[in-house]
Protein backbone atom coordinates (compact mmCIF):
# COMPACT_ATOMS: atom_id res chain seq x y z
CA UNK A 1 0.00 0.00 0.00
CA UNK A 2 1.27 3.41 -0.58
CA UNK A 3 2.43 6.16 2.04
CA UNK A 4 0.34 9.20 2.31
CA UNK A 5 3.37 10.89 0.52
CA UNK A 6 3.57 9.10 -2.62
CA UNK A 7 -0.27 9.05 -3.21
CA UNK A 8 -0.60 12.43 -2.40
CA UNK A 9 2.46 13.08 -5.28
CA UNK A 10 1.15 10.71 -7.23
CA UNK A 11 -2.18 12.25 -7.61
CA UNK A 12 -1.38 15.75 -7.45
CA UNK A 13 1.33 15.43 -10.42
CA UNK A 14 -0.77 13.85 -12.86
CA UNK A 15 -3.85 16.03 -12.03
CA UNK A 16 -5.23 18.20 -14.66
CA UNK A 17 -7.27 20.13 -11.82
CA UNK A 18 -6.79 23.00 -10.19
CA UNK A 19 -6.67 24.83 -6.24
CA UNK A 20 -8.45 28.43 -6.53
CA UNK A 21 -7.54 30.64 -3.59
CA UNK A 22 -9.64 33.17 -2.71
CA UNK A 23 -7.90 36.86 -1.80
CA UNK A 24 -8.47 40.32 -2.15
CA UNK A 25 -11.60 39.81 -3.55
CA UNK A 26 -10.51 37.83 -6.63
CA UNK A 27 -9.85 34.07 -7.10
CA UNK A 28 -6.23 32.68 -8.15
CA UNK A 29 -6.22 29.74 -9.90
CA UNK A 30 -3.14 27.16 -9.05
CA UNK A 31 -2.91 24.02 -10.72
CA UNK A 32 -2.18 21.18 -8.74
CA UNK A 33 1.32 20.50 -10.27
CA UNK A 34 2.62 23.45 -9.20
CA UNK A 35 1.04 23.12 -5.62
CA UNK A 36 2.77 19.79 -5.31
CA UNK A 37 5.95 21.90 -6.37
CA UNK A 38 5.98 24.08 -3.87
CA UNK A 39 5.65 21.42 -1.54
CA UNK A 40 8.55 19.45 -2.19
CA UNK A 41 10.55 22.97 -2.00
CA UNK A 42 9.40 23.31 1.55
CA UNK A 43 10.11 19.50 1.83
CA UNK A 44 13.27 20.02 1.42
CA UNK A 45 13.38 22.96 3.83
CA UNK A 46 12.25 21.04 6.53
CA UNK A 47 14.64 18.41 5.87
CA UNK A 48 17.42 20.54 5.81
CA UNK A 49 16.60 22.26 8.77
CA UNK A 50 16.18 18.98 11.17
CA UNK A 51 11.98 21.00 11.77
CA UNK A 52 10.94 18.52 14.08
CA UNK A 53 7.26 19.60 14.37
CA UNK A 54 6.28 22.68 11.41
CA UNK A 55 3.82 25.11 13.13
CA UNK A 56 1.70 26.70 10.08
CA UNK A 57 -0.66 30.42 10.89
CA UNK A 58 -1.87 31.92 8.18
CA UNK A 59 -5.39 32.58 6.04
CA UNK A 60 -5.07 29.50 3.21
CA UNK A 61 -2.98 30.62 0.73
CA UNK A 62 -1.57 28.01 -2.00
CA UNK A 63 1.66 28.47 0.27
CA UNK A 64 -0.13 27.23 3.43
CA UNK A 65 -1.52 24.38 1.66
CA UNK A 66 1.65 23.98 -0.37
CA UNK A 67 3.20 23.69 3.21
CA UNK A 68 1.03 21.24 5.19
CA UNK A 69 1.18 18.59 1.91
CA UNK A 70 5.31 19.67 1.92
CA UNK A 71 5.46 18.37 5.70
CA UNK A 72 3.69 15.16 4.27
CA UNK A 73 6.40 14.76 2.00
CA UNK A 74 9.13 15.20 4.23
CA UNK A 75 7.35 13.00 7.27
CA UNK A 76 7.20 16.25 9.35
CA UNK A 77 4.52 16.71 11.97
CA UNK A 78 2.11 19.63 10.43
CA UNK A 79 -0.73 21.85 12.73
CA UNK A 80 -2.48 24.76 11.86
CA UNK A 81 -3.10 27.15 14.83
CA UNK A 82 -5.98 29.74 14.54
CA UNK A 83 -5.64 33.04 13.80
CA UNK A 84 -6.79 36.36 15.70
CA UNK A 85 -9.97 36.75 16.60
CA UNK A 86 -11.03 40.44 15.02
CA UNK A 87 -10.39 42.80 18.07
CA UNK A 88 -9.05 40.50 20.10
CA UNK A 89 -5.34 42.15 21.47
CA UNK A 90 -2.09 40.75 18.60
CA UNK A 91 0.00 40.23 21.46
CA UNK A 92 -1.88 37.75 23.77
CA UNK A 93 -3.19 36.21 20.38
CA UNK A 94 0.50 35.69 19.72
CA UNK A 95 1.99 34.53 22.98
CA UNK A 96 -1.23 31.94 23.25
CA UNK A 97 -0.38 30.65 19.73
CA UNK A 98 3.52 30.36 20.21
CA UNK A 99 2.69 28.47 23.75
CA UNK A 100 0.43 26.17 22.13
CA UNK A 101 3.06 25.47 19.43
CA UNK A 102 5.87 24.63 22.08
CA UNK A 103 3.42 22.58 24.10
CA UNK A 104 2.86 20.15 20.61
CA UNK A 105 7.11 20.29 20.19
CA UNK A 106 6.86 22.72 17.43
CA UNK A 107 10.55 23.45 16.16
CA UNK A 108 9.73 25.96 13.89
CA UNK A 109 6.80 28.41 12.80
CA UNK A 110 5.84 29.51 9.27
CA UNK A 111 3.96 32.42 8.61
CA UNK A 112 3.06 36.07 6.91
CA UNK A 113 2.51 39.34 6.98
CA UNK A 114 0.82 40.57 10.08
CA UNK A 115 0.53 37.31 11.85
CA UNK A 116 4.62 36.65 11.13
CA UNK A 117 5.28 40.43 12.49
CA UNK A 118 3.63 39.48 15.88
CA UNK A 119 4.56 35.76 16.10
CA UNK A 120 8.33 37.25 15.81
CA UNK A 121 8.07 39.70 18.66
CA UNK A 122 7.08 36.50 21.29
CA UNK A 123 10.61 36.33 23.01
CA UNK A 124 10.93 32.41 23.38
CA UNK A 125 9.49 29.55 21.48
CA UNK A 126 10.33 28.20 18.42
CA UNK A 127 12.10 29.79 15.39
CA UNK A 128 9.54 31.71 12.86
CA UNK A 129 10.13 32.16 9.23
CA UNK A 130 8.29 33.95 6.41
CA UNK A 131 6.20 31.27 4.96
CA UNK A 132 6.20 32.35 0.89
CA UNK A 133 9.99 32.58 0.76
CA UNK A 134 10.25 28.56 1.35
CA UNK A 135 6.80 27.43 -0.58
CA UNK A 136 8.20 29.48 -4.26
CA UNK A 137 6.81 28.69 -7.01
CA UNK A 138 10.05 28.25 -9.15
CA UNK A 139 11.43 24.70 -8.67
CA UNK A 140 14.23 24.76 -6.11
CA UNK A 141 15.74 21.04 -5.32
CA UNK A 142 15.81 18.05 -6.98
CA UNK A 143 13.77 16.80 -3.82
CA UNK A 144 13.81 13.16 -2.97
CA UNK A 145 11.43 11.53 -0.06
CA UNK A 146 13.16 9.90 2.68
CA UNK A 147 12.57 6.52 3.28
CA UNK A 148 11.82 6.54 6.82
CA UNK A 149 8.09 6.40 7.54
CA UNK A 150 6.61 9.29 9.40
CA UNK A 151 5.00 8.22 12.68
CA UNK A 152 2.85 11.63 12.82
CA UNK A 153 1.63 13.16 9.85
CA UNK A 154 -0.95 15.96 11.38
CA UNK A 155 -0.77 17.38 15.15
CA UNK A 156 -4.75 17.95 15.24
CA UNK A 157 -6.25 20.14 18.26
CA UNK A 158 -9.43 19.72 19.41
CA UNK A 159 -11.91 21.84 19.61
CA UNK A 160 -12.67 21.97 23.49
CA UNK A 161 -15.84 22.30 24.16
CA UNK A 162 -15.98 20.71 27.24
CA UNK A 163 -12.66 21.14 28.33
CA UNK A 164 -9.18 22.24 27.71
CA UNK A 165 -8.32 21.73 24.05
CA UNK A 166 -5.88 18.46 23.06
CA UNK A 167 -3.45 17.74 20.39
CA UNK A 168 -4.49 14.67 18.94
CA UNK A 169 -1.74 12.78 17.07
CA UNK A 170 -3.04 11.34 13.53
CA UNK A 171 -0.44 9.01 11.59
CA UNK A 172 0.13 9.26 8.03
CA UNK A 173 -2.06 5.71 7.21
CA UNK A 174 -4.55 7.09 9.46
CA UNK A 175 -5.10 10.57 7.60
CA UNK A 176 -5.01 8.35 4.36
CA UNK A 177 -7.69 6.19 5.38
CA UNK A 178 -10.20 8.44 6.51
CA UNK A 179 -9.30 10.78 3.16
CA UNK A 180 -10.16 7.77 0.82
CA UNK A 181 -13.07 6.73 3.16
CA UNK A 182 -14.35 10.24 2.67
CA UNK A 183 -13.77 10.69 -0.87
CA UNK A 184 -15.24 6.87 -1.57
CA UNK A 185 -18.37 7.46 0.26
CA UNK A 186 -19.58 10.45 -1.32
CA UNK A 187 -18.46 8.69 -4.51
CA UNK A 188 -15.87 12.04 -5.66
CA UNK A 189 -14.75 11.46 -9.60
CA UNK A 190 -12.46 13.61 -11.51
CA UNK A 191 -15.65 15.92 -12.65
CA UNK A 192 -16.76 16.96 -8.94
CA UNK A 193 -15.57 20.51 -8.04
CA UNK A 194 -15.29 21.34 -3.74
CA UNK A 195 -15.88 24.70 -2.22
CA UNK A 196 -15.21 25.65 0.76
CA UNK A 197 -14.89 27.80 4.01
CA UNK A 198 -13.97 26.39 6.22
CA UNK A 199 -11.16 27.21 8.08
CA UNK A 200 -8.26 24.45 7.61
CA UNK A 201 -7.60 24.93 11.43
CA UNK A 202 -10.37 23.15 12.22
CA UNK A 203 -10.63 19.20 11.20
CA UNK A 204 -13.44 20.02 8.97
CA UNK A 205 -11.86 21.97 6.90
CA UNK A 206 -8.51 20.52 6.83
CA UNK A 207 -9.86 17.31 5.15
CA UNK A 208 -12.03 18.66 3.24
CA UNK A 209 -9.10 20.40 1.25
CA UNK A 210 -6.79 17.40 1.43
CA UNK A 211 -9.77 15.24 0.10
CA UNK A 212 -9.94 17.13 -2.95
CA UNK A 213 -6.40 17.50 -3.14
CA UNK A 214 -5.81 13.78 -2.89
CA UNK A 215 -8.66 13.10 -5.57
CA UNK A 216 -6.78 15.91 -7.89
CA UNK A 217 -10.43 17.74 -8.18
CA UNK A 218 -11.03 21.59 -8.52
CA UNK A 219 -11.06 22.39 -4.94
CA UNK A 220 -11.96 26.19 -4.12
CA UNK A 221 -10.86 27.71 -1.23
CA UNK A 222 -11.80 30.94 0.54
CA UNK A 223 -10.74 32.37 4.07
CA UNK A 224 -13.30 32.16 6.92
CA UNK A 225 -13.18 35.80 7.77
CA UNK A 226 -14.31 36.46 4.02
CA UNK A 227 -17.59 34.20 4.75
CA UNK A 228 -18.39 35.79 8.17
CA UNK A 229 -17.77 39.21 6.52
CA UNK A 230 -20.72 38.24 4.15
CA UNK A 231 -22.11 34.69 4.93
CA UNK A 232 -24.11 35.15 1.92
CA UNK A 233 -21.21 35.41 -0.31
CA UNK A 234 -20.89 31.73 0.00
CA UNK A 235 -24.00 31.06 -2.22
CA UNK A 236 -21.70 33.26 -4.81
CA UNK A 237 -18.94 31.26 -4.44
CA UNK A 238 -20.89 28.21 -5.12
CA UNK A 239 -22.28 29.50 -8.13
CA UNK A 240 -19.32 30.84 -9.61
CA UNK A 241 -17.25 27.62 -9.35
CA UNK A 242 -20.01 25.17 -10.39
CA UNK A 243 -19.48 23.27 -7.02
CA UNK A 244 -20.73 19.54 -6.77
CA UNK A 245 -19.15 19.42 -3.33
CA UNK A 246 -19.26 21.69 0.32
CA UNK A 247 -19.72 21.28 3.74
CA UNK A 248 -20.38 23.75 6.87
CA UNK A 249 -21.51 23.39 10.10
CA UNK A 250 -25.49 23.77 10.98
CA UNK A 251 -24.97 27.40 11.49
CA UNK A 252 -24.21 28.51 7.96
CA UNK A 253 -27.10 26.47 6.47
CA UNK A 254 -29.48 27.48 9.19
CA UNK A 255 -28.96 30.93 8.63
CA UNK A 256 -29.03 31.22 4.98
CA UNK A 257 -32.56 29.16 5.55
CA UNK A 258 -33.80 31.96 7.85
CA UNK A 259 -32.48 35.22 6.01
CA UNK A 260 -33.34 33.58 2.20
CA UNK A 261 -35.14 36.33 1.46
CA UNK A 262 -31.64 38.24 0.58
CA UNK A 263 -30.76 35.59 -1.61
CA UNK A 264 -30.86 36.45 -5.24
CA UNK A 265 -28.76 35.39 -8.56
CA UNK A 266 -27.53 32.42 -7.60
CA UNK A 267 -27.60 28.68 -9.19
CA UNK A 268 -27.12 25.84 -6.89
CA UNK A 269 -28.07 23.11 -9.69
CA UNK A 270 -24.41 21.74 -9.78
CA UNK A 271 -24.27 20.49 -6.05
CA UNK A 272 -24.70 17.02 -5.06
CA UNK A 273 -23.42 16.72 -1.53
CA UNK A 274 -23.66 19.75 0.98
CA UNK A 275 -22.02 18.10 4.04
CA UNK A 276 -23.21 19.16 7.14
CA UNK A 277 -21.09 18.44 10.62
CA UNK A 278 -19.25 20.19 13.21
CA UNK A 279 -22.40 20.67 15.54
CA UNK A 280 -25.92 19.66 16.42
CA UNK A 281 -27.76 19.05 13.51
CA UNK A 282 -31.30 22.01 13.59
CA UNK A 283 -33.43 19.62 11.36
CA UNK A 284 -35.96 22.51 10.86
CA UNK A 285 -33.52 25.34 10.06
CA UNK A 286 -31.60 23.12 7.61
CA UNK A 287 -34.84 21.49 6.26
CA UNK A 288 -35.71 25.23 5.23
CA UNK A 289 -32.17 25.97 3.57
CA UNK A 290 -33.28 23.14 1.62
CA UNK A 291 -36.60 24.15 0.91
CA UNK A 292 -35.52 27.76 0.12
CA UNK A 293 -32.85 27.10 -1.69
CA UNK A 294 -34.80 24.85 -4.43
CA UNK A 295 -35.73 28.26 -6.41
CA UNK A 296 -31.87 28.40 -7.01
CA UNK A 297 -32.20 25.04 -8.49
CA UNK A 298 -30.67 23.44 -4.95
CA UNK A 299 -31.53 19.54 -4.55
CA UNK A 300 -32.86 18.72 -1.13
CA UNK A 301 -30.98 14.82 -1.67
CA UNK A 302 -27.83 16.85 -1.42
CA UNK A 303 -28.21 17.30 2.69
CA UNK A 304 -25.40 15.13 4.08
CA UNK A 305 -25.33 15.47 8.03
CA UNK A 306 -22.74 13.58 8.82
CA UNK A 307 -20.66 12.69 12.13
CA UNK A 308 -17.22 13.31 13.04
CA UNK A 309 -14.36 13.98 15.34
CA UNK A 310 -10.47 15.16 15.39
CA UNK A 311 -9.74 11.90 17.12
CA UNK A 312 -10.73 9.81 13.93
CA UNK A 313 -9.16 12.71 11.63
CA UNK A 314 -12.30 13.86 11.03
CA UNK A 315 -15.36 11.68 8.94
CA UNK A 316 -16.48 8.93 11.33
CA UNK A 317 -19.75 8.13 9.88
CA UNK A 318 -21.22 10.00 6.87
CA UNK A 319 -24.62 9.51 4.79
CA UNK A 320 -24.62 8.28 0.87
CA UNK A 321 -25.31 10.58 -1.79
CA UNK A 322 -28.61 11.56 -2.59
CA UNK A 323 -30.41 11.00 1.10
CA UNK A 324 -30.91 13.67 2.20
CA UNK A 325 -31.98 14.95 5.59
CA UNK A 326 -33.42 11.74 7.36
CA UNK A 327 -35.17 12.48 11.05
CA UNK A 328 -36.75 9.81 13.25
CA UNK A 329 -39.47 10.16 15.75
CA UNK A 330 -37.16 12.24 17.78
CA UNK A 331 -37.11 15.28 15.63
CA UNK A 332 -33.20 14.23 15.64
CA UNK A 333 -31.23 14.06 11.98
CA UNK A 334 -29.63 10.72 11.02
CA UNK A 335 -25.91 10.92 10.36
CA UNK A 336 -25.08 8.10 8.22
CA UNK A 337 -23.55 4.84 8.85
CA UNK A 338 -19.84 4.45 9.74
CA UNK A 339 -17.35 5.05 6.08
CA UNK A 340 -14.73 2.55 5.36
CA UNK A 341 -12.45 1.43 8.20
CA UNK A 342 -14.66 2.22 10.73
CA UNK A 343 -16.87 0.65 13.48
CA UNK A 344 -19.40 2.33 15.61
CA UNK A 345 -21.31 0.69 18.77
CA UNK A 346 -23.12 2.13 22.21
CA UNK A 347 -22.36 1.35 25.79
CA UNK A 348 -26.24 1.09 26.31
CA UNK A 349 -27.42 3.30 29.45
CA UNK A 350 -30.11 2.18 31.28
CA UNK A 351 -32.66 2.81 29.46
CA UNK A 352 -31.81 0.70 26.81
CA UNK A 353 -31.62 3.15 23.78
CA UNK A 354 -29.24 5.79 23.97
CA UNK A 355 -25.63 5.32 25.20
CA UNK A 356 -22.14 6.88 24.61
CA UNK A 357 -20.96 6.33 21.42
CA UNK A 358 -17.65 4.50 20.98
CA UNK A 359 -15.48 3.81 17.47
CA UNK A 360 -12.53 2.57 16.74
CA UNK A 361 -11.00 1.67 13.14
CA UNK A 362 -8.06 2.85 10.83
CA UNK A 363 -8.59 6.62 10.88
CA UNK A 364 -8.02 6.80 14.25
CA UNK A 365 -5.48 8.58 16.08
CA UNK A 366 -2.38 6.70 17.72
CA UNK A 367 -3.38 9.28 21.09
CA UNK A 368 -2.92 12.80 22.35
CA UNK A 369 0.52 13.68 22.38
CA UNK A 370 1.69 13.49 26.06
CA UNK A 371 -0.72 10.87 26.72
CA UNK A 372 -0.68 6.86 26.77
CA UNK A 373 -0.85 5.46 23.06
CA UNK A 374 -4.02 4.22 22.31
CA UNK A 375 -4.56 0.54 21.28
CA UNK A 376 -5.75 0.06 18.16
CA UNK A 377 -8.19 -2.76 19.02
CA UNK A 378 -9.56 -0.65 22.02
CA UNK A 379 -13.11 1.22 21.34
CA UNK A 380 -12.75 4.87 22.20
CA UNK A 381 -15.56 6.51 23.87
CA UNK A 382 -16.53 10.04 21.94
CA UNK A 383 -18.31 11.36 25.10
CA UNK A 384 -21.37 11.46 22.96
CA UNK A 385 -24.41 10.25 23.35
CA UNK A 386 -26.67 8.52 20.96
CA UNK A 387 -28.18 5.64 19.24
CA UNK A 388 -28.37 3.67 15.78
CA UNK A 389 -31.22 3.68 13.88
CA UNK A 390 -31.50 1.10 10.77
CA UNK A 391 -27.75 1.47 10.85
CA UNK A 392 -27.28 5.11 10.71
CA UNK A 393 -26.05 6.83 14.00
CA UNK A 394 -27.94 9.50 15.59
CA UNK A 395 -26.45 12.22 18.02
CA UNK A 396 -28.22 13.72 20.84
CA UNK A 397 -25.84 15.47 23.11
CA UNK A 398 -22.66 14.93 25.16
CA UNK A 399 -22.27 12.87 28.36
CA UNK A 400 -20.85 15.25 30.30
CA UNK A 401 -23.64 18.16 29.55
CA UNK A 402 -26.70 15.63 29.96
CA UNK A 403 -28.92 17.30 32.50
CA UNK A 404 -31.00 15.07 34.53
CA UNK A 405 -34.63 16.27 36.64
CA UNK A 406 -36.56 14.73 38.49
CA UNK A 407 -34.92 11.34 37.56
CA UNK A 408 -35.65 12.39 32.93
CA UNK A 409 -32.68 12.83 30.85
CA UNK A 410 -32.41 16.62 29.35
CA UNK A 411 -30.60 17.33 26.29
CA UNK A 412 -28.92 20.70 26.60
CA UNK A 413 -29.53 21.00 22.31
CA UNK A 414 -33.26 20.01 22.00
CA UNK A 415 -33.87 23.21 24.74
CA UNK A 416 -31.50 25.39 23.44
CA UNK A 417 -33.24 24.89 20.18
CA UNK A 418 -36.74 25.46 21.71
CA UNK A 419 -35.37 28.65 23.34
CA UNK A 420 -33.93 30.42 20.65
CA UNK A 421 -37.19 30.71 19.09
CA UNK A 422 -37.98 33.27 21.63
CA UNK A 423 -38.10 36.97 20.69
CA UNK A 424 -34.71 38.87 20.46
CA UNK A 425 -33.18 35.74 21.84
CA UNK A 426 -30.10 35.11 19.00
CA UNK A 427 -30.01 31.73 17.47
CA UNK A 428 -26.95 29.66 18.10
CA UNK A 429 -26.08 31.42 20.89
CA UNK A 430 -28.02 29.93 24.00
CA UNK A 431 -26.90 27.30 26.68
CA UNK A 432 -29.16 25.18 28.79
CA UNK A 433 -27.13 23.38 31.78
CA UNK A 434 -27.95 21.64 34.31
CA UNK A 435 -27.77 23.65 38.50
CA UNK A 436 -28.30 21.79 41.34
CA UNK A 437 -27.34 18.43 40.88
CA UNK A 438 -26.63 17.74 44.28
CA UNK A 439 -29.83 19.50 45.71
CA UNK A 440 -33.24 18.00 46.27
CA UNK A 441 -34.46 20.50 43.48
CA UNK A 442 -32.25 20.06 40.72
CA UNK A 443 -32.87 22.19 37.47
CA UNK A 444 -32.07 23.66 33.81
CA UNK A 445 -30.82 27.50 33.53
CA UNK A 446 -30.74 28.89 30.17
CA UNK A 447 -27.89 31.70 29.38
CA UNK A 448 -28.54 33.33 26.32
CA UNK A 449 -27.62 36.53 24.23
CA UNK A 450 -30.24 39.03 23.96
CA UNK A 451 -30.89 42.00 22.10
CA UNK A 452 -34.29 43.68 22.47
CA UNK A 453 -36.31 46.00 24.06
CA UNK A 454 -38.43 43.64 25.83
CA UNK A 455 -36.33 41.87 28.18
CA UNK A 456 -39.32 40.79 30.42
CA UNK A 457 -41.33 39.82 27.76
CA UNK A 458 -38.92 37.56 26.15
CA UNK A 459 -37.95 36.08 29.30
CA UNK A 460 -41.41 35.09 30.00
CA UNK A 461 -41.76 33.88 25.99
CA UNK A 462 -38.85 31.72 26.74
CA UNK A 463 -39.91 30.18 29.86
CA UNK A 464 -43.38 29.19 28.21
CA UNK A 465 -41.92 28.00 24.78
CA UNK A 466 -39.25 25.22 27.36
CA UNK A 467 -42.08 24.49 29.51
CA UNK A 468 -44.40 23.64 27.05
CA UNK A 469 -42.39 21.81 24.21
CA UNK A 470 -39.29 20.03 26.34
CA UNK A 471 -41.20 19.37 29.56
CA UNK A 472 -39.50 21.47 31.98
CA UNK A 473 -39.72 24.60 33.56
CA UNK A 474 -36.34 26.60 33.73
CA UNK A 475 -35.47 27.27 36.91
CA UNK A 476 -33.37 30.38 35.65
CA UNK A 477 -32.26 32.27 32.73
CA UNK A 478 -29.78 34.59 32.19
CA UNK A 479 -29.64 37.09 29.22
CA UNK A 480 -26.15 39.05 28.13
CA UNK A 481 -25.06 40.95 25.72
CA UNK A 482 -24.25 39.57 21.77
CA UNK A 483 -21.03 37.78 21.45
CA UNK A 484 -20.44 37.05 25.39
CA UNK A 485 -20.75 33.25 25.26
CA UNK A 486 -17.67 32.10 25.19
CA UNK A 487 -16.51 29.31 22.37
CA UNK A 488 -13.90 27.57 20.84
CA UNK A 489 -11.85 28.02 18.40
CA UNK A 490 -13.65 26.41 15.69
CA UNK A 491 -16.98 28.34 17.15
CA UNK A 492 -18.77 25.94 19.46
CA UNK A 493 -20.20 27.22 22.58
CA UNK A 494 -18.50 26.07 26.02
CA UNK A 495 -21.38 24.53 27.90
CA UNK A 496 -19.22 23.66 30.58
CA UNK A 497 -17.59 26.93 31.41
CA UNK A 498 -20.72 28.43 31.13
CA UNK A 499 -22.14 26.35 33.80
CA UNK A 500 -19.05 27.23 35.78
CA UNK A 501 -19.55 31.10 35.41
CA UNK A 502 -23.29 30.83 36.29
CA UNK A 503 -22.39 29.25 39.61
CA UNK A 504 -19.22 31.34 40.51
CA UNK A 505 -21.92 34.11 40.38
CA UNK A 506 -24.21 32.79 42.84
Amino acid sequence: MKSLAATFAERLTSSDNSLYVFDDGTWTRHPWPEVHARAENVAEWLLNEEVAALGLANEPTVELIAATLGAFQAGVPVTIAPGPVRGADADKWAQSTVARFAGMGVSHVLSRGRQLEQLGLVDSGPIVKELDSVAPLTRSTNFRRPDRAADIAILQGTAGSTGVPRAVQLSPGAVLANLDGLNTRVGVGPGDVGCSWLPLYHDMGLSFVLAGALAGIDVWQAPTAAFQASPFRWLNWLTESRATITAAPNMAYGLIGKYSRRVTDVDLSDLRFALNGGEPVDCALTARFAEEMARFGFDAGALAPSYGLAESTCAVTVPKPGSGLLVDDAGHALLGEPISGMSVRLDQREDGKVGEILIRGTSMMTGYRGDAPLNPDDWFATGDLGYLVDGSLVVCGRAKELITVAGRNIFPAEVERVAAGAAGVREGAVVAVGVGERSIRPGVAIVAEFRGPDEAGARADLIERVASECGVVPSEVVFVHPGTLPRTSSGKLRRLEVKRDLLQQR
